[in-house]
């Protein structure tokens, strides 16, 4: 395979995968390889499998938390309660939660494909709120999209919204977030430390149960 169909092929298939990531009328892996036989075509469809796990290894390689995010969640955690509200379909989510062992760092994760909303709809937030038994104004939210997380949380009339400014971060009209941030580090600057709030009880979930919005910390 020359450079040349390499980059067309990866060019293909991102184009693809983002306009639509998972068709939840199919399997997660039977749907990506679909995507990667398109992308590939008939001259190396047969290298799909092979590819495919390359694809992922190197997926999560990438999103992976740097440490110091993770100590950054860590130190939130020990004042705040915490929730992670994603939008996608309920398998490529939990996909991610699990495979970046996210579970951890959160009271509560929220996938909107197990809800009838998605960011920006404010009920996703309400839902979560509910969850941690607090108030939107008592609430922030932390994101990179102002077409869902900023928006999302103006429109949930949380406290104050920060947008992490991302190569990808497009500009919304409608909205502005109340702080700009060039890295999710900057945070603790805006936050006052606080004593512990009471944290919700939580059901435990195990490992198959991803359709549970709670986090069990293992």
């Amino acid at each position: 395979m020359s450079n040349s169909d390499a980059e067309e092929i990866v060019y293909t298939y991102l184009r693809i995968f983002r306009k639509c990531p998972h068709n939840p009328e199919v399997e997660l892996n039977a749907w990506r390889l679909q995507l990667w036989s398109s992308a590939l075509g008939g001259r190396y469809e047969h290298l799909k499998d092979a590819i495919y796990q390359q694809w992922l290894r190197l997926r999560f390689h990438f999103l992976a938390l740097t440490s110091e995010v993770v100590d950054l969640l860590i130190q939130l955690r020990s004042s705040y309660l915490l929730v992670l509200i994603t939008n996608g379909t309920s398998p490529s989510q939990w996909e991610k939660v699990d495979r970046l062992n996210l579970r951890r760092y959160f009271d509560g994760i929220f996938v909107s494909g197990d809800l009838p909303w998605e960011k920006p709809h404010p009920s996703i937030f309400f839902e979560a709120c509910q969850f941690l038994g607090v108030e939107p104004h008592e609430c922030i939210m932390i994101g990179d999209k102002m077409e869902t997380d900023i928006l999302g949380g103006v429109k949930a009339g949380l406290a104050a919204t920060f947008l992490i400014q991302t190569s990808q971060t497009q500009p919304a009209t409608e909205v502005k977030p109340d702080h700009v941030l060039s890295s999710v580090m900057e945070l603790t600057h805006f936050l006052p430390k606080r004593p512990l709030m009471k944290r919700p009880t939580l059901p435990l979930v195990s490992d198959e149960d991803t359709n549970s919005n709670s986090s069990d910390g293992s």
